[in-house]
């Protein structure tokens, strides 16, 4: 054998090595689907498949606007209380103040944009750790949260209007649900990879002081991706009030985990290392597939809890092991 069949044969197996590192994680998804399929009938339904889709809507826009702080460099685990007040907020307003819907709605995702705001500004003028000034800024979310609602769900008849953004369909077919989440998909991913902050948001993410010393205003970038990860936990927790039709205090706190683990599944496909949208997509199919396939086999509910976690611990630890994400 000559030297160059060698290299060629070494760059072949080099070249398998990077594909399995980045379509390994789609093979998973397409392995889970194929499982599920053979063990239940009702899994591979029209029905059934819709209804997938519909429950991730919520968790996809959430994950999405968190995937662009994580690109940044930062965490927000403040999403899943600050979905919870935007879905008591939508609710109280339209049930106990009679807003009308074009009004409930804006004020709610604004109250998660007040509450981005904060958290960047915690990070970049306090220099307080992305996961200490979100890790705090939950509760206080909480709090209000409880506060305003006085601890109680908000049960009552909503305008028929708000109730289009969980049951109405475009063209007849297309569930609104989801429209909204493959908008904000799109919306992201041309955010991320097409313009100009994309590729600063990118830069500042990859190294804050090579970014900062070419003239990025990391600071600025920072703070704009904390308040897009508000804006995704604000327009999920209206999403999430409609499809309940009830307010409910503490109904966007799985959003944190759930989210938080869409997108370290993500980071071990297509860019692994990095945060993408279209990973962060793929970690919310997983998830999806798996709390649905479950429920259909009639495994206990605390059961998706525990896969959950342990989902989010092999991605994380097969990407460490690759040295796909370093930590320290």
């Amino acid at each position: 054998m000559t030297a160059q069949e060698i290299n060629d044969r070494r760059s072949r197996s080099i070249d398998w090595a990077v594909f399995f590192s980045r379509y390994g994680t789609v093979f998973a998804a397409v392995l889970i689907f194929v499982v599920f399929s053979a063990l239940s009938s009702r899994f591979l339904s029209v029905d059934n498949i819709t209804n997938v889709l519909v429950q991730i809507s919520s968790l996809t826009v959430v994950a999405s606007g968190l995937t662009v702080a994580v690109v940044s460099g930062e965490f927000d685990l403040s999403v899943g209380e600050a979905a919870g007040l935007s879905a008591i907020l939508v609710a109280g307003l339209l049930v106990w103040s009679h807003a009308p819907v074009y009004v409930a709605i804006p004020l709610a995702v604004l109250s998660c944009i007040v509450i981005g705001l904060a958290n960047g500004l915690l990070i970049t003028w306090l220099r307080i750790p992305s996961l200490i000034a979100t890790l705090g800024m939950g509760p206080i979310a909480l709090g209000f949260n409880y506060s305003y609602s006085k601890g109680d769900s908000i049960y009552a008849q909503m305008p028929d209007a708000f109730y289009y953004l969980s049951s109405g369909r475009l063209l007849g077919f297309l569930p609104i649900p989801v429209v909204i989440a493959a908008a904000v998909v799109v919306l992201m991913y041309v955010l991320i990879n097409h313009t100009r902050y994309g590729r600063a948001t990118v830069a500042t993410g990859t190294n804050i002081v090579a970014a900062r010393l070419s003239g990025i205003n990391v600071n600025r970038v920072r703070q704009i991706a904390m308040i897009i990860s508000g804006t995704g936990a604000g327009v999920a927790g209206v999403m999430l009030t409609a499809r309940l039709g009830t307010g409910q205090p503490g109904a966007g706190e799985p959003y944190l985990l759930d989210s938080l683990t869409a997108v370290f599944i993500g980071m071990t496909t297509f860019r692994p290392g990095r945060a993408s949208v279209e990973g962060t997509v793929v970690g919310v199919v997983i998830i999806g597939m798996l709390d649905n396939g479950l429920n259909l086999l009639g495994a206990p509910f605390f059961l998706q809890d525990i896969v959950r976690g342990a989902v989010m611990i092999a991605a994380v630890a097969l990407a460490v092991l690759r040295g796909e994400i370093r930590f320290f």
